[in-house]
């Protein structure tokens, strides 16, 4: 009986477990347009039972004899979205699954009105998502560039920031927001003051378009495109839900903290959220406590050290918020409020402080951003598959305090405040025409504003005089145009071409009228330009083989001059600029050089004309399931380029203003007639805007990512550009000057089923000894001091902040003599630092190479919080690219915590 029992018992569970291995799982993978993929990774996962496989050369997968449950489906493959979901065993045969292509391969800046796969663009693309923002942008905005192929950081200040785009910057590179102007007429030539006023958190990512793209983008387009992505509200078709939120963070190189929270609401109609964020920066420590160019080290020879191993005057707050919803009008229309606003306290120019010039003020008070739109998008359009239509309101407000002299304590104080107001409205409408043609019809038009009140204060006795602002005040700049974009599929998955047209008007108005009137003259007078001008590109990619496509593109670019260009008459971040009446009243030629050696090219001061771009690019592209790369080669040349020259005037004009400044005319050789030009608020000497080059700059980006192992990643890009003056093969005197030959490498560990991950990157430049004579004599990159900038830092900074004897109790005075650190006299300085003999030189003719080691990762608490962790310039090693103002941050350890809700 027993024996009979247990027979039974065991044939019982050999039927149960034969019953439980009957069930198959099996399907077939597509991606949206109905292609199959091949090669995607799919696992399953139950109690007691777990595989492993790929799909075929047809999409197709089979699991055979699984047992019977209920099963975790996940599919994965490079360029797509993951898809997971939960299935059972005994209804799991023949699936479809239908994958999308991920958001990370997707533009919808290359072709306006279009979203499109990033291998069928054929201009070259940074996709920057919400998760790399998140782990680079720790301290401002612009550190999101880090990392990429093409671009590079740019920083004046802590502060202050922007994106070099193929080594342009400021002027030469626009900005937008979800497709709204975001740069303004107003914005200085080298940096957007108020690019670091978008907030991180509330951005799903950052679109980059390398070479000029003013066919779509209109004027500043020279070098490329920037678009900020906002994040956009969930949609919930079933029942109203709510998700949110939590960021904070601490950084240990900066001790800055913050934190951001989001809240976000959405049903199939009304969807919104609304982000919060706040930081704080505190003073900043540098690679061994030193920075390079402090004016210390600048002019007395000193090290930074002797204030200390954290920079002051690097400390600032920062804060803002934004508020997003979409409404559903119809069922084919949607109407969109977006509005964000943002502020930074307490923020300084630190390379005019002790970080370069010596300074004893120069602050950038209540940085402010007001910016909003509205847009409606309806499909079926009078004849149009569907129409866009954004009405948008820009404000930028500012007011920098400058006391100039090297620290003269009774030198005047400027405030400039500046407040550029710019309405505008913008449409395209788009229709899918026979032959798989996708054309769109657009246009903008922005009129912008300017609220500039100005006075100087008199240290001495306090009295306030009015006084001419760096852009007149109530001018006016309006800029706008009408552009045709096509795309073609000439052979579907074979050839596709695609080109835009624009044609575009900018018109500028400073009245004489505005102008208060001090010492019975005005302090300025009228001044007026239109320019229009057409732009435009073609391109095509081909698809040679599978996996491999060739593109090619030629872009030709526009810029209008600018408020600033025309206007400005003050200082900058690289010297103190005059305007071309002002200088055209003094009989001003143009120098040869930027620096103090410039003579005189005999070119009168004449009105700026447009500037205009070509741009070329060719390029080669090849992915498959594991490895993806991309090599593309670029020829950029500049026409009429409006570069910063030194202004020559007679030596008659010394004595004489160019707004509260006394001006020194300052001759090279005893006979000359004419000279240099200098005035207190800065060391170098006066800049005037010229239309005086034309520059080629060329080069090549690699870009390569590569799935190792399916837990390991490599990811690469490397990044060479060369620039020159075509008429004399020197450096041009671009803005910004150009950055090194620059690469980046990571391998990331991600081990399926744990909950962590870890990333070793470096980042490694090249020595740029390329440096034009604006960079040379810009006190953020070569730093050139003479022997009367060391005299008057020696007897004026110096001697406030207790380096030097003072005798009488007053600093300036001339009786300043002795260093107190070395016990030398302003002669012996003046020779240890410059070299006996030798009139003026730059403290760094070349940026040094460098390589930054970085460890990064995270840890998943559960599925909705993580900590993440960063270990920065592990080996505290100094860096420093054109055009900064600081230096890179040294040895640092940064941790975040997540909670999504």
């Amino acid at each position: 009986m027993k024996q009979w029992l247990t027979f039974s018992l065991v044939f019982l569970a050999f039927l149960n477990t034969r019953a439980q291995t009957a069930d198959q799982i099996s399907g077939t993978v597509k991606d949206q347009n109905g292609a199959v993929v091949a090669g995607a990774q799919i696992s399953i996962n139950g109690k007691q039972f777990k595989r492993e496989t790929i799909t075929d050369s047809s999409g197709a997968f089979d699991f055979q004899n699984t047992l019977s449950g209920n099963y975790d489906l996940r599919i994965s493959a490079e360029g797509f979205t993951d898809n997971a979901r939960e299935i059972n065993s005994s209804d799991a045969k023949n699936l479809e699954i239908v994958l999308q292509i991920s958001e990370a391969n997707i533009t919808v800046t290359a072709e306006i009105g279009n979203a499109v796969e990033r291998v069928d663009v054929p201009q070259a693309v940074n996709l920057i998502g919400s998760e790399a923002i998140s782990d680079r942008a720790s301290t401002v905005l612009a550190e999101a560039a880090a990392e990429e192929a093409g671009v590079n950081v740019q920083r004046t200040s802590p502060t202050l920031g922007g994106i070099f785009v193929r080594g342009l910057a400021g002027k030469n590179v626009v900005v937008y927001v979800d497709g709204v102007r975001y740069t303004n007429s107003a914005q200085r030539g080298g940096i957007n003051s108020f690019f670091n006023l978008n907030e991180p958190s509330a951005l799903q990512s950052i679109e980059i378009l390398r070479g000029a793209s003013s066919a779509q983008f209109s004027s500043d387009a020279l070098g490329g495109t920037i678009n900020l992505i906002s994040k956009n509200p969930f949609t919930d078709t079933i029942t109203p839900k709510f998700r949110g939120e939590i960021n904070t963070n601490f950084q240990s190189a900066d001790r800055s903290f913050g934190s951001s929270a989001q809240l976000s609401y959405g049903t199939n109609r009304l969807n919104g959220f609304v982000n919060l964020a706040a930081r704080r920066i505190n003073t900043l420590r540098t690679a061994g406590g030193v920075d390079s160019h402090a004016a210390v080290t600048r002019f007395l020879g000193l090290p930074s050290t002797i204030f200390g191993k954290r920079l002051p005057d690097t400390e600032f707050t920062q804060y803002g918020g934004t508020a997003r919803f979409n409404y559903a009008t119809t069922t084919d229309s949607q109407l969109t409020f977006h509005y964000q606003r943002g502020q930074q306290d307490d923020g300084k120019r630190y390379d005019q402080l002790l970080g370069g010039d010596g300074n004893l003020i120069a602050d950038l008070r209540n940085l402010m951003l007001d910016f909003g739109y509205l847009r409606f998008v309806k499909s079926n359009f009078f004849g149009f598959d569907s129409a866009s239509f954004t009405a948008s309101y820009n404000s930028q407000r500012e007011e920098r305090v400058n006391q100039g002299g090297q620290g003269d304590p009774f030198g005047s104080v400027t405030h400039q405040y500046e407040r550029t107001s710019a309405t505008g409205a913008s449409f395209y409408l788009d229709k899918n025409l026979p032959f798989r043609n996708s054309f769109v019809l657009g246009g903008d038009f922005y009129f912008e504003k300017i609220n500039a009140p100005a006075y100087t204060l008199n240290p001495r006795n306090n009295v306030v005089t009015l006084s001419r602002p760096r852009v007149p005040d109530e001018a006016r700049f309006a800029s706008g145009g009408l552009f045709v974009q096509n795309s073609w599929q000439a052979i579907p998955d074979r050839l596709r071409f695609s080109g835009a047209l624009r044609y575009s008007i900018a018109d500028y108005k400073a009245r004489a009228a505005d102008s208060p009137v001090v010492g019975n003259r005005r302090l300025w007078q009228n001044d007026d330009l239109r320019v229009g001008s057409f732009s435009g590109r073609i391109g095509a990619v081909v698809r040679i083989a599978e996996g491999l496509r060739v593109a090619a593109n030629y872009s030709r670019g526009f810029r209008a001059p600018s408020m600033t260009d025309l206007g400005t008459l003050g200082l900058t971040g690289d010297g103190f600029e005059v305007d071309f009446q002002s200088a055209r009243n003094l009989n001003g030629t143009i120098g040869t050089t930027a620096g103090a050696d410039a003579v005189s090219t005999g070119l009168a001061i004449e009105k700026q004309r447009s500037e205009f771009s070509n741009n070329f690019d060719l390029g080669v592209r090849y992915s498959n399931r594991r490895f993806e790369t991309e090599l593309t080669g670029f020829v950029l040349d500049l026409e009429d380029t409006i570069t910063k020259q030194s202004l020559i005037l007679p030596l008659g004009a010394s004595g004489q203003f160019f707004g509260d400044q006394r001006i020194t005319v300052v001759s090279l050789t005893p006979n000359a007639t004419v000279g240099t030009v200098f005035v207190p608020a800065a060391s170098n000497p006066v800049l005037i805007r010229a239309n005086y080059t034309a520059a080629r700059l060329y080069g090549f980006e690699y870009e390569a990512e590569a799935r190792l192992t399916r837990e390991i990643k490599f990811t690469g890009n490397y990044t060479y550009i060369y620039s020159k003056d075509k008429a004399t093969g020197l450096p041009p005197n671009i803005e910004g000057g150009t950055p090194p030959p620059t690469g980046f490498v990571s391998f990331r560990y991600d081990p399926n089923g744990k909950p962590f991950w870890i990333e070793i990157y470096s980042t490694l430049a090249a020595k740029q000894d390329r440096l034009s004579s604006l960079d040379l004599s810009d006190r953020r990159t070569g730093a050139t001091r003479s022997r009367s900038q060391i005299a008057n830092f020696f007897r004026r900074g110096a001697c406030v902040r207790g380096l030097t004897d003072n005798p009488d109790g007053i600093c300036g005075s001339g009786d300043e003599t002795i260093l107190t650190a070395t016990g030398e006299t302003l002669t012996q300085v003046q020779n240890r630092v410059l070299g006996s003999g030798v009139d003026s030189a730059p403290l760094f003719t070349y940026l040094p190479s460098y390589a930054i080691a970085n460890l990064r990762g995270g840890f998943r608490i559960g599925e909705k919080s993580q900590i993440l962790w960063a270990f920065e310039n592990i080996f505290d090693r100094p860096y420093r690219n054109p055009s900064w103002g600081i230096d890179g941050a040294g040895r640092s350890f940064r941790v975040a915590y997540r909670l999504r809700l």
